[in-house]
């Protein structure tokens, strides 16, 4: 298959899975298209107080279950969590969560569900995984979102009485492009069972799950004449015959999980167990990310606390050239930038789930942009705190214990937080889906011109079109004379706020003005589009900071100290917001190609002498073994 046939098929495919209408309002969505739509996100939602009772009274039990059950820094050396913590964990609840109360579940709300794995994460980022593998991407959510009422009754009760789930997407040579998917789950002739044959990596929870979704190919569908893979969702028992666990995979952090790949061979899966429809594996899989997703940022900020609590400690407790390492420039600007982002990623997380628990608005933009935004911004705060404490932060608990100091395990928490840009969407995965997302009502309106069809479709499709943006482009000229009618208590969030609305329409001018420039190519100028990706993450962002402090003034009282963390991170992130918009006129990406193709091409081959590479250790020990040999035989 040629390279332009590859990325047709894959665009192909993400289009047929991705969600096609906005059926409710979205804050981020409605940014990029220049529109400040602060009554969405204010006044800032507050958790039911039943809810927050509820929550508050299981964060407590699990709490105690954690202390009593788990040593993290054993989970950390001897990489895995103990039976007896695994069951422990059951006994409380923690692996039903998120199943409904109809079936034996906790029913948590998606508010106490984040609260408690951010609990958790806190402690030991490991069994954090392990919960919410099994109930943010295993099999609760999805069966929960679109099972059979037959497929709950079957399947619920086994997960509520302790059985575990993972789920199984990544292949060897498919990752985060499925259209390069190769296992397969034929029907048999009776329609009574699917035949699945492949491979499937990194499904965390794996090795020791009891069932799982596994994703796989299946009879592909004719579109316009041709063939188009169709991807769909199983519910797989794990003890059929034919599924072999072919490897458990050790990592740098989160080291405690269980992960592997797993082979299947031949293996039925009775016709009952596909979940959906055929063809609906990857919207599956995407609808589940929605609210699975939201974890991330909520454990992110969980640990900016943690690393705030940790470096005020130390900062007040060391003492340096005549003064405590606080007093010093240097290091309270780290801790302010600590501060100011954790405060900045707690905002967005709690906003935006509940904006979940709302169900009247649609989240994929706003999931997407706190997950990139959190895991980005929680490996700097930790590189941070770990920076502050010096030796002692690069340093492991276990060692600091055998010397008699308070193991604070920040070194296996830098180890654990990087994980975060890489799992549930990548970083750069991240900035492509809310690219695309971001465009789609532009795109939607220019793909008929684009399509071939009858000339009077088309002149009306241009008519159209002309309609809109006659009225759409120059409102984004306009003052802010739409500015939100709100009276802050403090001079500062009024300007913030101002900037808000006139940097919306800034970026919503300069994405259409990149739009008409590049028109399809768009989607390929990758750092061009990550430039609004990150300037959009940024608007979000200050949003739910100026929301929730005003909100918090509103219902206490002025609120200095407050009031100047929100002032201080706004100023930080509206000088961010103006170098990304400067950088949208950068010529650096025109030689940062042809360095990357000079790279590919071995032109810098020279720089990589005087090192010892991977390959060069097997070749010598390689040589060494034949060396040997040769000496037997001459021996002989």
């Amino acid at each position: 298959m040629n390279t332009n046939n590859s990325i047709e098929n894959s665009m192909n495919l993400a289009e047929d899975s991705r969600q096609q209408e906005w059926k409710h309002p979205s804050f981020a969505s409605e940014l990029f298209q220049g529109r400040f739509r602060w009554d969405l996100i204010h006044p800032f939602p507050e958790q039911n107080y039943m809810d927050k009772m509820l929550g508050d009274e299981y964060l407590e039990v699990l709490k105690n279950c954690l202390v009593k059950h788990i040593d993290p820094e054993k989970v950390d050396r001897e990489q895995q969590l103990p039976p007896e913590a695994l069951e422990a964990l059951k006994a409380v609840g923690a692996f039903r969560m998120k199943i409904p109360r109809k079936y034996g579940g906790l029913g948590l709300s998606n508010t106490n569900y984040a609260r408690a794995i951010s609990l958790v994460a806190s402690y030991c980022s490991s069994t954090a995984v392990w919960l919410s593998a099994h109930q943010s991407i295993g099999v609760p959510q999805p069966l929960k979102l679109y099972g059979t009422e037959e497929q709950k009754r079957k399947f619920f009760p086994k997960l509520v009485n302790g059985a575990l789930s993972g789920f199984a997407l990544t292949e060897p040579g498919a990752g985060s492009d499925p259209a390069h998917m190769q296992t397969r789950a034929d029907l048999s002739n009776d329609g009574r069972y699917y035949l699945l044959n492949g491979t499937k990596q990194w499904c965390t929870n794996g090795p020791d799950a009891d069932l799982i979704i596994v994703m796989a190919l299946t009879q592909p569908k004719l579109v316009h004449g041709k063939e188009r893979k169709q991807i769909s969702a199983f519910l797989l028992n794990m003890d059929s015959p034919g599924v072999l666990i072919q490897h458990r995979c050790q990592f740098m952090g989160i080291r405690g999980i269980s992960n592997g790949i797993l082979r299947f061979e031949n293996v039925r899966i009775p016709a009952e167990n596909l979940l959906g429809q055929e063809g609906q594996g990857l919207k599956i899989a995407l609808d589940t990310l929605n609210s699975g997703r939201l974890v991330i940022p909520a454990c992110s900020a969980a640990v900016g606390k943690y690393c705030m609590h940790v470096c005020r400690n130390w900062a007040n407790e060391r003492e340096q050239w005549g003064a405590k390492i606080g007093q010093h420039q240097s290091v309270a600007q780290m801790l302010t930038d600590i501060s100011c982002e954790t405060y900045a990623m707690d905002s967005m997380a709690q906003l935006t789930t509940s904006m979940a628990d709302q169900e009247r608005f649609d989240i994929r933009l706003e999931a997407a942009m706190a997950k990139y935004y959190g895991s980005e911004r929680a490996w700097k705060v930790v590189d941070q705190a770990v920076q502050i404490r010096g030796g002692r932060g690069y340093e492991t608990a276990t060692s600091l214990e055998a010397r008699g100091e308070t193991p604070i395990p920040l070194e296996r928490i830098l180890r654990d937080i990087r994980i975060n840009r890489i799992i549930e969407g990548s970083s750069e995965i991240m900035k492509l889906f809310i690219a695309r997302e971001a465009l789609d009502p532009h795109l939607k309106r220019i793909f008929p011109l684009l399509k071939p069809g009858k000339p009077g479709n088309k002149l009306l499709a241009a008519l159209g079109l002309l309609a809109h943006y006659t009225w759409w482009y120059p409102r984004l000229w306009l003052p802010a004379w739409s500015l939100p009618k709100v009276k802050f208590l403090n001079r500062h969030n009024r300007k913030h706020l101002q900037f808000l609305s006139r940097t919306t329409r800034r970026m919503a001018r300069k994405l259409f003005h990149s739009l008409i420039h590049h028109r399809t190519r768009l989607q390929d100028e990758q750092l061009l589009l990550g430039h609004y990706v990150d300037t959009a993450a940024l608007l979000f962002t200050m949003s739910a900071c100026l929301s929730r402090t005003e909100q918090h003034i509103k219902a206490h009282g002025s609120q200095p100290n407050l009031q100047q963390l929100t002032d201080t991170y706004c100023q930080k992130a509206r000088t961010e917001i103006k170098e990304h918009l400067r950088n949208l006129r950068s010529e650096n990406r025109k030689n940062m190609e042809q360095i990357s193709s000079h790279l590919l091409e071995g032109h810098y081959a020279w720089m990589e002498n005087g090192i010892l590479k991977y390959n060069d250790s097997r070749t010598v020990a390689e040589s060494g073994e034949l060396s040997q040999k040769q000496n037997k035989k001459e021996m002989v």
